[in-house]
């Protein structure tokens, strides 16, 4: 039986006296290409977890696991390199570089030339650029963005700026993509296209491990959902499962029915 692809064991993250996650497991299972949700409400350690898998803090206790290889602790390029790629809340960019620049400059942490030889022109920098480049351009094309790929940042709508955060993860090669609310403030058109994108990029190969407060969006793209809760996992399951989980729907009690998708 193979390795998970991605696996949280028993992690906790303590800041002094505050308990931010505790004993938190999670198992991302073979085969490739599934959507798997972390749940929960606000303070529920959602974030705290994520930064843990991919290497931005390191956990109190417990071990992340990478197809079978402890990356606990080590530093978030390195965990890039093995395939653990995350996406952030905030949409990072440079307002006067347009799409494609983006996406070509995120490539880099897979460019074979030296800085030398990229300064020299030499024949494996120029190699490259026409290599990166080629990528870059079907990123846009998968994400939906090839019509923007000449358009500087600043002139882009929120929704196009959140799928060119994800481009710019994809561009680091992902087997795992961690995406940190890809979906906050976005209209309803908006985020069923970036869910239809969500599942494109599944069904290209790479396992997807999302952080989201849209539960309609959660519903609708998840194979199992995990839920925390005060830093806690409480329930794993089905969307349909997790729908009818009486500790769920207790953790998110006073909040409308609409909103949790219950």
């Amino acid at each position: 039986m193979s390795a998970p692809i991605l696996e949280a064991r028993s992690i906790t993250k303590r800041f002094g006296g505050l308990t931010a996650n505790e004993d938190v497991s999670l198992v991302l299972p073979a085969p490739v290409g599934q959507v798997i949700s972390v749940i929960g409400p606000n303070g529920a350690g959602k974030s705290t977890f994520f930064k843990m898998l991919s290497g931005f803090l390191r956990p109190s206790s417990g071990q992340v696991l990478l197809h079978g290889q402890d990356i606990t602790g080590m530093p978030p390029h390195r965990i890039a390199r093995l395939g653990l790629v995350r996406t952030f809340q905030e949409t990072t960019i440079f307002p006067d570089l347009t799409a494609m620049e983006h996406v070509s400059l995120a490539h880099q942490l897979h460019r074979e030339a030296s800085d030398l030889e990229v300064v020299l022109g030499a024949p494996r920098a120029k190699g490259d650029e026409i290599r990166l480049g080629e990528s870059a351009r079907e990123i846009l094309e998968l994400m939906e963005l090839s019509a923007s790929a000449d358009v500087a940042a600043r002139h882009l709508p929120q929704g196009l700026l959140r799928l060119l955060g994800i481009a710019m993860g994809l561009a680091a090669r992902p087997q795992v993509l961690l995406l940190d609310e890809p979906y906050a403030g976005l209209n309803p058109e908006e985020t069923n296209r970036a869910v239809a994108i969500t599942r494109k990029i599944a069904a290209s190969g790479v396992s997807v491990l999302l952080v989201e407060h849209d539960m309609k969006a959660v519903m609708a793209i998840s194979d199992r959902i995990h839920v925390l809760y005060f830093g806690r996992k409480i329930a794993e399951g089905t969307p349909e499962e997790i729908r009818n989980d009486p500790k769920v729907i207790e953790a998110y009690l006073g909040q409308e029915d609409e909103e949790l998708g219950l």
